[in-house]
Parts: C-alpha cells; sequence; structure tokens
C-alpha cells in the first residue's frame, strides 16, 4: 500500500529539487525508497546533497536506508561545523 509523505527540503536541498516541500507518494515507507524517488526526480544535484547530507526522521538524524518514515521527513545539506 502507497503512504504519502511530506518532505522539506533545505538549503542545497531545497535548491536541487526546486521548491521548499512536497508530497511524495511511496511505495515502501523507508528512507531508502525516499532517496531513490528523490534521485531518479531531481538527478545529480539532489545525489550530490543526499551522499553528504542526511534526513531528520521524528526529529532524529538518520542515514539508514531501512529505517521506516512517518508523515514528514526533513532532507538536510551538510552544514558547516556540524
Amino acid at each position: 500500500m502507497a503512504e504519502t509523505v511530506l518532505v522539506r527540503y533545505f538549503a542545497a536541498a531545497e535548491d536541487a529539487a526546486g521548491r521548499p516541500e512536497e508530497r511524495i507518494e511511496l511505495a515502501e515507507s523507508t528512507l531508502g525508497a525516499l532517496r531513490t524517488e528523490l534521485e531518479s526526480r531531481y538527478g545529480a544535484d539532489m545525489a550530490r546533497v543526499l551522499r553528504s547530507g542526511s534526513f531528520l526522521v521524528d526529529r532524529v538524524v538518520s542515514r539508514d536506508p531501512a529505517r521506516r518514515i512517518g508523515a514528514t521527513v526533513d532532507v538536510l545539506p551538510p552544514f558547516a561545523g556540524g
């Protein structure tokens, strides 16, 4: 069963997506499935952000592709100093 997730983009991730947020329907609710979808939609620019960036899921930073996601995921680029 497909689920819809609100994806919010910040800084370089927003630049790569061309928007601050969007709703995406995923067949599998994992970070790995979301990552694959984002790279498919937005290509090399988003792939570069995701290679060194991270996701915020339930207020916890994660890069684990098996991590289950909920209703909202933030896509965070790498930040200077952290």
